[in-house]
């Protein structure tokens, strides 16, 4: 494709309206999105970015519409295991619910300008240094080994350790405080100005993208080299990575297998890479500095590979027993946190909220298989949460009965159930297999 400096500044403004468009109708007034909202924001963007992907096809060719659809589903999918880690961050920061979109906001914006300079600069290496295909290819294989190594799981501990390691730098050179004060990254304390952790997990998040572009350009780039087709491709993946990290949430732990099917695209688009290299090849020790022949992939299979993986993996961990029990545990293990510490969430009407649905998420946790239990980091210590969590609850009836309909089963769950269960796991001394 030849794009005209047009039809560029009308898709750079385009896409700056949306940016600007989700920034002053969601994110400049914190709330926490329903599942209904995000669903329907998430099936806008995915539409716009398909009709985009067409509006390609009808005026620029077939081969470029399917580059664009190929690096869109790629970077799509890469975006997704993105919000595991974005997870963890907003949780070690204890960021309040309501205030996670202008977080998640900062950081779109962010990977989308160092993603653009990043897209630019591999163009002009491309165009430079045909080996450059070669560095691209081996940066993802050995993205995709690092995929597939058992992960050292963080624990909550951990995780609050390198909050509190951040925030003892950041004092170190700036008047920091440990609080929020609602979604202001400055805040003023005794008279005089101070930074919050707002702005610092947003420097997180960004920085997290920033390294995440680090295999997700190359991967784009093994589809197509078109700057036009890479920059919107990952443009359109981001636009709508707000509105789906509050669509999965808590069903992200639920994808269990999405690291080997990303391992499996990576690699994929690797090898792709390098028999493209091959087949250009001018590195003298190779061939004599003469190109190999060697077959090379098509897009359309590529298209096909890319489909193909992500929907297998994502039925197999959608059907999976034990991602189901993985979420469960996971989900009631981040609730009952956030529903004890006041620090992280003291909105009364959120609170409630949590705690229904703590209590669910309890009842399938007293549930799950024996052969599952094994799942559970800290077992006790996970029960002692929600023993506490419901003490903690009842006292605030207590205080408040005419907030809550007298013998609401609901507002009240039985802290016996978690003494079965303790019970249970003393009658039966032999731990399970987990397999």
């Amino acid at each position: 494709m030849v794009e005209s400096p047009l039809t560029w500044a009308l898709t750079i403004a385009g896409i700056v309206g949306l940016l600007a468009f989700d920034f002053f109708f969601h994110v400049r007034k914190a709330h926490i999105p329903t599942i209904k909202e995000a669903a329907k924001w998430t099936g806008i963007y995915v539409s716009i970015a398909v009709l985009f992907g067409i509006g390609i096809l009808v005026f620029g060719g077939f081969h470029p519409g399917l580059e664009f659809f190929a690096g869109y589903i790629t970077e799509m999918s890469l975006s997704v295991d993105n919000l595991f880690v974005f997870l963890i961050i907003m949780s070690s920061f204890k960021v309040p619910r309501a205030d996670q979109q202008k977080v998640l906001m900062f950081g779109i914006v962010v990977s989308l300008i160092f993603r653009s300079a990043f897209i630019f600069l591999g163009v002009a290496l491309i165009n430079s240094f045909a080996w450059i295909f070669y560095f691209f290819g081996l940066i993802l294989l050995v993205t995709a080994g690092n995929l597939l190594k058992p992960e050292q799981e963080e624990t909550d501990g951990e995780a609050s350790e390198a909050n509190n390691f951040i925030i003892r730098i950041a004092k170190k050179f700036i008047h920091t405080t440990d609080y929020y004060d609602g979604d202001k990254l400055f805040t003023q304390v005794d008279g005089r100005r101070a930074m919050t952790p707002m702005l610092l997990v947003m420097i997180a998040i960004g920085g997290t993208d920033v390294m995440f572009a680090l295999d997700s350009i190359p991967a784009i780039f093994g589809l197509t080299q078109d700057p036009y087709i890479v920059f919107t491709a990952v443009a359109f993946s981001l636009l709508g990575l707000r509105q789906l990290y509050f669509l999965i949430d808590g069903l992200l732990d639920r994808l269990i297998y999405l690291k080997y099917g990303l391992a499996a695209i990576l690699a994929f688009i690797g090898v792709k890479l390098i028999l493209h290299a091959l087949h250009e090849n001018s590195v003298p020790f190779i061939n004599d500095g003469q190109p190999v022949p060697v077959v090379e992939v098509t897009t359309q299979l590529s298209l096909i590979v890319i489909v193909g993986v992500l929907l297998i993996v994502i039925v197999a961990s959608l059907a999976s027993p034990k991602g189901k029990a993985l979420t469960t545990i996971n989900n009631t293990r981040r609730h009952a946190q956030q529903y004890l510490d006041l620090d992280y969430e003291a909105d009364l009407s959120v609170r409630e909220q949590n705690y229904k649905q703590l209590v669910r998420e309890e009842q399938a946790l007293l549930a799950i298989p024996a052969k599952y239990k094994p799942l559970i980091r800290g077992e006790n210590e996970l029960l002692d949460m929600l023993d506490e969590a419901h003490r903690q609850h009842g006292d605030y009836v207590d205080r408040n009965p005419t907030r809550f309909p007298a013998g609401d089963p609901a507002q009240r769950f039985e802290r016996l159930d978690t003494e079965r269960y303790r019970e249970s796991d003393a009658e039966d001394p032999e731990e399970p297999s987990g397999e």
